[in-house]
């Protein structure tokens, strides 16, 4: 199963509707983490570090700083980019089906939009 960190804006709906569905998967918080404030680099840095792909609705600046990791051959195991339009059920229904199905490889250097 996929491991994986919410970033600061990240709907709690949809996180505490993964965790009932998962209650196994192995989820953190930006603030958790002690990397609340932090720049979308250090963010995606962090993650790169811990293995984990990271759950984001910024549509404006986290794409581009995924892909200038991936351009600057830097470490960017993934991330999944709901729309913030997207209804809660169904952010949960595919990102439960994404964390089960999709393997770690699958996603490194990817970013994958949702809905699917």
């Amino acid at each position: 199963m996929l491991r994986l960190v919410s970033d600061e804006n990240f709907k709690g709906e949809i996180l505490r509707g993964l965790l009932r569905r998962l209650p196994e998967l192995d989820l953190v918080r930006v603030q958790d983490a002690g990397l609340a404030a932090s720049p979308d680099s250090a963010v995606l840095e962090w993650a790169a570090g811990e293995g984990r792909i990271l759950l984001t609705q910024d549509r404006a600046t986290m794409p581009k700083v995924a892909f200038e990791r991936v351009r600057a051959r830097h470490a960017m195991p993934g991330v999944f980019l709901v729309s913030d339009s997207m209804a809660t059920g169904q952010a949960i229904d595919e990102l439960a089906l994404a964390v089960q199905c999709l393997s770690p490889e699958e996603c490194r250097d990817l970013v994958t939009f949702f809905p699917l």
